[in-house]
């Protein structure tokens, strides 16, 4: 998957990246870099800075130092350029942040009009087949309180596909979910994923990340502790607090 022999930018780096909440450390230089293609899982403890650190790979989160490219190029502060990077990395949170008074076909078609200068007829095209992928084609005409959460999630996520994104973003996509709707969401990102899309996804669903990721990586208390392979994180976890991690969770 990777082609860093073939010499081109990571889609996604950071370099020495550090944030804090007041005292609160909550990512400590953080070294990463995700290769077209790649599926990356990042996994931890609650408050670990998992979310932190993806939401500010599109400055949803101002970072304190050090420096996130996007394709070799510098994330842009703010104004024009910034809302252009954002529109190519699709992003897709714990809640839906779909618009309420809107149709399911008018969340989807917005961004590629306003954004991408998109004619309606073209948006609406490209939204209608990326519905269909999702599986909630026929909900078209519905607002989102009419869709159950999976379904809203699922729209969520043909949403960001709409934008044409370079990469998405998941920060714990299916938290807010019953449990029977999880596995619909994880489906379509699945697909995704063998689809070739370049993925970074917060999660707590193990499953998901053994089954789909390409690298998993471990934090804890702000700091990239451990990365590999699902099978060598899962199976052969190298540190401590990764071996209490995977423990706690087998008890639950």
């Amino acid at each position: 998957m990777n082609n860093e022999s073939v010499g081109a930018s990571p889609v996604i780096e950071l370099r020495h990246v550090d944030k804090h909440y007041g005292a609160l450390h909550v990512l400590k230089d953080i070294n990463l870099k995700i290769d077209r293609g790649e599926v990356l899982v990042v996994i931890g403890p609650s408050g670990s800075g998992k979310s932190t650190l993806c939401r500010s790979i599109n400055r949803l989160e101002t970072i304190d130092s050090g420096e996130i490219l996007i394709e070799g190029e510098p994330l842009p502060q703010e104004g024009k350029e910034l809302a252009r990077t954002r529109a190519e990395l699709g992003m897709v949170f714990q809640q839906f942040n779909l618009f309420a008074h809107k149709t399911i076909l008018d969340n989807v078609t917005l961004g590629p009009i306003e954004v991408l200068g998109m004619s309606k007829a073209d948006a609406e095209k490209r939204a209608m087949s990326l519905l269909e992928r999702v599986g909630v084609a026929e909900q078209a005409g519905k607002v989102p309180a009419q869709l159950s959460g999976g379904q809203q999630q699922r729209v969520a996520i043909a949403r960001s596909l709409a934008m044409n994104p370079k990469a998405m973003l998941f920060d714990e996509p299916t938290r807010a979910l019953d449990p029977e709707m999880i596995n619909e969401v994880l489906d379509v990102m699945t697909e995704l994923a063998r689809g070739g899309m370049t993925m970074v996804v917060v999660t707590h669903e193990m499953n998901f990340a053994r089954r789909v990721a390409d690298r998993v990586i471990f934090m804890a208390d702000g700091a990239i502790v451990e990365e590999g392979t699902p099978d060598e994180f899962f199976d052969h976890p190298q540190t401590q607090r990764a071996r209490d991690f995977l423990n706690s969770i087998k008890e639950h």
